[in-house]
């Protein structure tokens, strides 16, 4: 007979997964964030305190922490395929008449479904546990990434329906373009290059070594084939709708099409709703229902029969290359640009495109007066992809790629495993100089008011400022003689540049610029350390035992504080009375009560002003976001408060308090 413990553990982990379910496959979540997190909690303790009944498919396990040095490669039990693409209706019509012929019928319906620009993954299940995931890689074999799979919040770990024997279902990893814009929001603030499309960043994050980053990517699985030795369901329609039963995130947007005409409805309808969505898809998937008929059908060496991709249009033009330039990044890493004759794609003017770097160039052969195609899909920014070589100048010359910085002629470095080129002379570099300026008073971090980055690259030009210490010796009678200043416009500057002494230690520490460290990362190092003194002595071990920090921040920081020149710079803002420490009052204020817990503040409130609630909250330990969304745990309301923000937190459960309840909470 089990016992009580044994019997709790059981039911949290039931509760939990069916949670789990409602909130991350349904989006119907049927209790908060905070009563979600108390019952996780619990099980922890009970799972710590009785480790002999560990289960590795405890939802305390999607955490991650777990490091993969080599991926096994696995052979697939049964060989994951490519699709066929078709380009027009024409292509459709054509596969049709083949298995048509094949079938020698034209009683055939069919599905449409997305095709979703992702990694493909198969999900191995038995006696209902998930026990690998393994990628597509050549279609024969792949790696296993279970691990980190595992740590995807919509694939289940056991499934809704006790002993299943053997099940295999696949479908696509994807990073939705929400989550994508900020990973590459955090990576630009801590000075990294941005990933360069949602895709590839999705396929990376699988073959990470630490599951415990990938738990922190906020990573999404849409299943759409099951592969069975029996038919579980007659048509694979209802095997999906079985599936999602099961506790499979199938994607809504599938249709049942009797027709190859209501086929083109579908493709037309969602050649233009497809901006709409959260994710990357680039066509669809037309695929015969009957699975008896797919079983007809069978296969080619290289793709199913009974299936075809349409691929959307993207949205492509062509034009002239006039130049290659080189933009100097605040890190040193050299981006080349693309400046085109202006373009209109998707109903903007393109003139610009990023060519990323020299190994695009390279490829893609592209070079100064070529007709290039320019492209734009599901993506913001245009790229080139690829060269109308029947228009080529005959006095074409190949492109060579600049071996010295644009702006400092400092021989360039690229070193083993960097995409890009960096200037090395961090010091010397003017674009650099000024760029490390320019984010020093930028609003996240300093916010000097009357400084802009003009103004910086005027002081800068006229060699009154070097660094961003310089700024606090400037006189007056200085700025007045620059051109479009006044004597208004010069005390404006001067006294902005005083009051930034006020700044509390987080922005400073930000403001610094040390590469990886971004304004998240700073408040973390600042609420830990207390002070830069503490921060620059910590060792490696200090450094990476602080909550998200990871080797890389910690070699970066250390690297900072190694810097004779950076330690010289800290030197002086503390002679000039810069805030580099906590201060006694506000270490009375920091607590890690709310930790966990992120809120949204709205309206107008009597005791505190909004800015203030939000700095309360965060000194407490919780986070601030800006809008509302299923990871909410609490909406603090003030007055004159939104009516759409009131009815979202409603529709999504997410309480709801005022700022005399949110006071109760941080007493």
């Amino acid at each position: 007979m089990p016992s009580n413990i044994e019997q709790k553990i059981e039911q949290l982990r039931e509760e939990l997964r069916v949670h789990n379910y409602n909130y991350y496959v349904l989006d119907n979540p049927t209790i908060s964030d905070y009563e979600f997190d108390v019952k996780l909690k619990e099980l922890e303790i009970l799972e710590e305190e009785n480790p002999h009944l560990f289960d590795p498919n405890s939802p305390t396990q999607r955490v991650g922490g777990q490091i993969t040095k080599n991926f096994e490669t696995v052979v697939h039990k049964n060989r994951m395929y490519s699709l066929d693409n078709s380009y027009s209706k024409e292509d459709l019509l054509d596969w049709e008449k083949r298995i048509q012929k094949l079938l020698g019928t034209d009683d055939i319906n069919y599905t449409c479904e997305l095709k979703y620009d992702g990694a493909s993954i198969n999900l191995t299940y038995e006696d209902s546990k998930l026990v690998r995931a393994v990628t597509r890689g050549d279609g024969f074999q792949g790696d296993d990434v279970t691990t980190n799979i595992k740590t995807i919040k919509s694939v289940p770990l056991i499934l809704n329906e006790k002993n299943i024997d053997s099940f295999e279902i696949r479908g696509e990893i994807i990073l939705p373009l929400d989550g994508f814009k900020k990973m590459n929001e955090e990576r630009i603030e801590a000075g990294e290059d941005p990933y360069s499309n949602p895709r590839n960043t999705a396929s990376g994050s699988l073959k990470l070594q630490d599951s415990a980053e990938v738990a922190r990517r906020p990573l999404d699985c849409l299943l759409y084939h099951v592969v069975s030795d029996k038919n579980i369901k007659p048509t694979h329609f209802e095997t999906l709708e079985y599936a999602r039963k099961l506790g499979f995130k199938i994607p809504k947007a599938i249709e049942v099409c009797n027709s190859i005409e209501e086929v083109f409805d579908f493709i037309e309808k969602w050649n233009t709703k497809r901006f709409e969505l959260p994710y990357e898809t680039d066509g669809i998937v037309v695929k015969v229902n009957s699975l008896e008929q797919q079983d007809e059908l069978g296969y080619t060496a290289k793709s199913p029969r009974w299936a075809i991709a349409y691929k959307f249009k993207a949205a492509q033009g062509s034009t002239v290359l006039n130049e290659i330039t080189y933009q100097v990044g605040r890190t040193g890493a050299i981006t080349p640009v693309a400046n085109l004759e202006p373009v209109q794609l998707a109903g903007t003017i393109v003139k610009r495109a990023s060519l990323h770097n020299a190994d695009q160039i390279e490829k893609l052969d592209i070079r100064v007066g070529d007709t290039v195609f320019v492209e734009k899909g599901g993506e913001i920014i245009p790229k080139i992809v690829g060269v109308d070589l029947s228009k080529r100048p005959l006095n074409s010359i190949p492109t060579e790629y600049i071996t010295r910085c644009p702006d400092c002629d400092t021989l360039l470095v690229r070193n083993e495993g960097d995409a890009k080129h960096y200037c090395p002379n961090e010091y010397g570099c003017p674009t650099q100089i000024t760029g490390r300026i320019q984010h020093y008073i930028s609003r996240k971090a300093m916010d000097i008011d009357g400084l802009g980055a003009e103004t910086i690259e005027l002081l800068f030009k006229e060699g009154l400022i070097h660094n961003y210490a310089d700024l606090y010796e400037l006189k007056e009678d200085q700025i007045i003689p620059l051109e479009r200043m006044a004597e208004k416009s010069a005390q404006n500057i001067v006294l902005g540049i005083q009051k930034s002494k006020e700044i509390p230690f987080e922005k400073v520490l930000f403001a610094l610029g040390i590469r990886y460290v971004g304004e998240t990362v700073a408040k973390k190092l600042a609420k830990h350390f207390k002070s830069i003194d503490n921060l620059l002595n910590a060792t490696f071990e200090q450094l990476i035992s602080v909550d998200e920090i990871g080797d890389k921040i910690a070699e970066s920081v250390i690297n900072f504080s190694n810097n004779l020149v950076n330690i010289q710079l800290i030197e002086r803002l503390k002679s000039y009375g810069v805030q580099l420490e906590i201060s006694e009052k506000d270490l009375q204020h920091l607590t890690n009560i709310l930790q966990g817990k992120t809120f949204v503040v709205s309206g107008v409130f009597t005791e505190f002003s909004r800015n203030d609630l939000k700095k309360s909250i965060e000194d407490n330990g919780g986070k601030v976001a800006s809008s509302i969304s299923k990871k909410t745990d609490y909406l603090v309301a003030g007055d004159k408060m939104g009516p759409s923000k009131r009815t979202k937190a409603e529709s999504l459960g997410v309480p709801i308090i005022s700022e005399i309840e949110y006071l109760k909470m941080i007493s």
